[in-house]
């Protein structure tokens, strides 16, 4: 089977990299995701300075991961038939506003377990419009040939972020007064907004290039899944989803409880949690900064095996011998190296197979699936942890993730070789 490459974009097919506008876009999820990396940090170690009971500190990751379950379907439809620029304006508004009311409850100590979880929902509720409207503006900003450069910078920036600046630096605010993390969040998500007010075009640049008739619940239902049956139908999209829905629901079982293993059987202290994730992400930097020309060289078939089960191996490894911090840092770095390949390598894919009118939804039913997972995860690792001890998670899902790659390896190599599938 052949994989159908599309043409690029009319206005952007002259261009041979990056431009103008994709900086602008690229500064603004730069900021957003510090923003998200600080809060890695902070919403952890306040459900732990409230709550020892893993099951309730899990309840964070559970938050956060149950809005791409529920709403990531009408959230496509949302991103495919409106400007999508404007739709990132308006949520990382609303995310500010967010994050300044929380602010004012931490800084009078009014701040609750159960505020943490509507923090968490909340935001993630506008990272599915967000994310899947930043996703689907990259082909329109970028040429198809320029893709595996602008997701490797934008992987890039996202690790940076999300995973090695901001948890120390939320861990730091934390530790020197704990309003600050949510202070400098809102910040980075009105920074975030000001920088895509400055790209350039029409709304009609930014919009799928069809005209959206209006919708009732089950025309809403239609368009929600048409992005679903597109994904499901392509075998190399399908095992794509599969394998990373997997792989998030096992590494979410042992992060979910991260905080009171790190404290607990690590024995690192709340100042020095944030380190911890940043050495974690090592590995993710070092990964995403080569990730453009590992994936160009190797082709996206040869990443998708190597790190499905190298990440899964880590896993394992780590619940065996994982009792020293740095021990579980290095390991851990083998996961999130292949986490930024395989974001690179998945991205560049999919923006090349889907239509242009379908990306949004397309995107966020794949992150649907796998956010969708996030929450699952969260779920069990708590229950496992509860039950079994905090290096359980690990063990079980180590396991499971290994597991599963191990039965999707014969297909993975039967992917077709042409258009850099």
């Amino acid at each position: 089977m052949a994989t159908t490459v599309l043409p690029p974009p009319a206005a952007t097919a002259a261009r041979t990299g990056p431009g103008r506008d994709f900086r602008y876009l690229l500064s603004a999820y730069s900021l957003q995701t510090l923003g998200e990396g600080v809060l890695l940090a902070t919403l952890p170690l306040l459900a732990s300075r409230i709550t020892s009971d893993p099951r309730l500190v899990s309840g964070v990751v559970l938050a956060e991961g149950l809005p791409w379950l529920l709403l990531a379907l009408p959230g496509g439809v949302i991103v495919d038939r409106f400007d999508r620029r404007r739709l990132m304006i308006g949520t990382q508004a609303v995310q500010a506003v967010l994050l300044l009311a929380v602010a004012v409850l931490a800084t009078f100590d009014l701040t609750r377990i159960w505020m943490l979880y509507l923090l968490a929902f909340g935001l993630s509720t506008g990272d599915v419009l967000f994310i899947g409207a930043n996703r689907a503006v990259i082909p329109t900003v970028v040429p198809s040939a320029a893709l595996e450069t602008a997701n490797g910078r934008s992987v890039t920036a996202e690790t940076l972020g999300r995973q090695f600046v901001g948890p120390p630096l939320g861990s730091a605010l934390f530790a020197l007064l704990l309003p600050l993390p949510f202070w400098v969040d809102a910040l980075t998500y009105l920074g975030s907004l000001l920088l895509i007010s400055r790209i350039r075009g029409t709304g009609e640049g930014f919009r799928p290039g069809r005209t959206a008739a209006p919708l009732d619940a089950r025309g809403m239902l239609a368009e929600a899944t048409e992005g679903l049956k597109l994904l499901f139908r392509n075998p190399v999209l399908r095992t794509i989803v599969v394998l990373a829905a997997a792989s998030n629901f096992c590494v979410t079982m042992a992060q979910s409880v991260l905080v009171l293993f790190a404290e607990q059987t690590l024995h690192v202290s709340r100042g020095g949690y944030g380190l911890l994730v940043a050495a974690m992400a090592v590995g993710g930097v070092l990964g995403a900064l080569a990730s453009s020309r590992v994936v160009e060289r190797c082709g996206a078939r040869a990443v998708a095996v190597t790190v499905s089960t190298a990440g899964a191996a880590s896993l394992l490894v780590i619940g065996l011998i994982g009792r020293q911090a740095a021990v579980v840092a290095a390991l851990f770095c083998v996961w999130s190296a292949g986490l930024s390949l395989w974001n690179v390598m998945a991205q560049s894919v999919s923006q090349r197979l889907v239509p242009d009118e379908l990306r949004g939804r397309v995107s966020t039913g794949t992150r649907m699936v796998c956010f969708g997972a996030i929450p699952l995860g969260a779920v069990a690792g708590g229950l496992v942890a509860a039950s079994y001890g905090l290096r359980a998670p690990w063990l079980v899902g180590g396991a499971l993730n290994l597991l599963i790659v191990l039965a999707f390896v014969p297909a993975m190599r039967h992917w077709p070789t042409r258009g850099r599938a």
